[in-house]
């Protein structure tokens, strides 16, 4: 594993201390930081799939009607 390095003020730094026998502050850092990361790689992939509709021509007027009925019919 790599080392990163924050700093932080030293009054957070004691309250971490006062709980560090209840909370692995390692371990939630990296998990906060693992989500976070996701959290980007899916709204990357949300804004590249609403440029791909973006990009897509639009269907004649009626074609959402016309495809229910072929669908109901077709039953």
């Amino acid at each position: 594993m790599t080392v990163f390095s924050i700093r932080i003020p030293p009054e957070i730094k004691n309250e971490m201390d006062k709980l560090k026998s209840k909370i692995n502050w390692s371990r939630e850092i990296r998990e906060f930081i693992e989500s976070k990361i996701e959290e980007h790689k899916k709204r990357k992939v949300l804004q590249e799939a609403i440029a791909y509709i973006q990009s897509l021509p639009e269907a004649p007027k009626g074609t959402a009607q016309k495809l229910v009925r072929e669908d109901r019919d077709s039953h």
